[in-house]
């Protein structure tokens, strides 16, 4: 496997740096860029008629990772050229949230078949249900396939994300990479880092993702309330102060939920995906340390499953809530991962809406908040 990456700061890309592209003659190129470049009406058709012969695929974050860290406002490309290209790229649209699970469904379908082992699956921020993507994919799929991925982010702004494939940009469809056979090996695992703090809330009303009461109370009334003057700031501010999700026992699950959105009408939240009935809540706090320490943890799971020796791709999905707490100090949780990992493994990524990962390479995938997943891409 070759790989490729260029970090472009403006919408004019240089044909030097498509030449450096395109110089491995890659099949496929994933692409991870601020809201700001996808809202330019020539960004897409730019990239994709810069190199035609290529799979592209990507989407919006609120923050692009790279081999030399963290930046805003740029467009990261990484191009891989695969000895043994067995990969196949789908899309399906989403318009609403209640169709997440029919979505999910219909990318299983175009990618099933009897040697498939990885779905990586990037889902727009907004609007959308990642629980019921998952467990649309599950549906169909074989029990052996290990989904991992993220939901699109737009600078933490929760109003407008993207997907990128080769039919151009798009604020409703999802798209999904299916990885077939033996040759391209990936390796994935994730760690959070939060601790709870406070109460436990048993869930007593909701529907799906929606949250309406915690303990018979309103749910957005009781939040505001634990919020105090960061309530003015939601949905944003509910970044900063997550849900620790836990069993009808009040055992925790490792599962953390944050809001996508907040209904003042309804009086409840909009989490990134679905809720355990009779479970229980617990809000959770980190420090910047704790955070960089389960960056670490997650790339120390990965590099255990990695055998190949040779050149890897490390596909770093991790919250906008992160990168809001730690700040200027973001750069911190990826100099650890890159730490772990070592030269040979080339770093891409962003910060995203939702993250998508099992704990391990299992196929007991998850929808997780406020948690640094990896996907290590390998062949042999």
């Amino acid at each position: 496997m070759k790989i490729k990456q260029i970090i472009c700061t403006s919408l004019n890309i240089s044909p030097e740096s498509i030449a450096s592209l395109n110089s491995i003659e890659p099949q496929l190129i994933l692409v991870f860029a601020s809201v700001s470049h996808f809202k330019n009406s020539s960004f897409s058709s730019a990239l994709l008629n810069s190199i035609p012969n290529a799979q592209w695929v990507g989407c919006s974050t609120a923050g692009e990772i790279s081999a030399v860290g963290v930046s805003d406002d740029t467009t990261i490309m990484t191009a891989l050229h695969f000895d043994h290209p067995d990969f196949k790229v789908v899309s399906a649209p989403l318009t609403q949230m209640d169709n997440t699970f029919l979505a999910g469904k219909e990318l299983a379908s175009t990618l099933q078949a009897s040697d498939l082992k990885n779905i990586v699956v990037l889902g727009q921020g907004v609007n959308i249900n990642g629980s019921a993507l998952i467990d649309g994919l599950k549906s169909v799929i074989d029990d052996s396939v290990v989904i991992s991925g993220g939901l699109a982010g737009d600078a933490g702004q929760f109003t407008r994300s993207f997907t990128l494939n080769n039919q151009g940009t798009s604020t409703e469809d999802i798209v999904a990479i299916g990885f077939y056979g033996e040759h391209i090996q990936l390796s994935v695992g994730c760690f959070g880092g939060w601790q709870p703090f406070g109460s436990k809330r048993r869930v007593t009303r909701h529907s799906g993702n929606i949250l309406f009461e915690l303990d018979g109370k309103p749910a957005l009334e009781l939040y505001k309330n634990y919020l105090g003057d960061y309530a003015k700031d939601l949905p944003a501010s509910g970044l900063l102060f997550p849900f620790s999700m836990m069993s009808a026992e009040g055992q925790s699950l490792g599962i953390i939920r944050t809001i996508l959105g907040i209904n003042e009408e309804e009086g409840s939240l909009i989490l990134a995906g679905d809720l355990i009935e009779g479970g229980y809540l617990q809000l959770m706090l980190a420090s910047t340390d704790a955070l960089v320490d389960g960056a670490e943890t997650a790339a120390k799971i990965v590099k255990s499953l990695n055998r190949i020796e040779g050149d890897s791709l490390a596909i770093l999905v991790s919250c906008v809530g992160r990168k809001l707490l730690m700040g200027g100090r973001i750069d911190e949780e990826v100099e650890a991962v890159s730490d772990v990992f070592g030269e040979k493994v080339t770093l891409t990524g962003f910060y995203s809406n939702g993250e998508i990962s099992p704990f391990s390479n299992t196929t007991d995938c998850k929808l997780h908040n406020q948690t640094m997943t990896i996907t290590c891409l390998s062949e042999r």
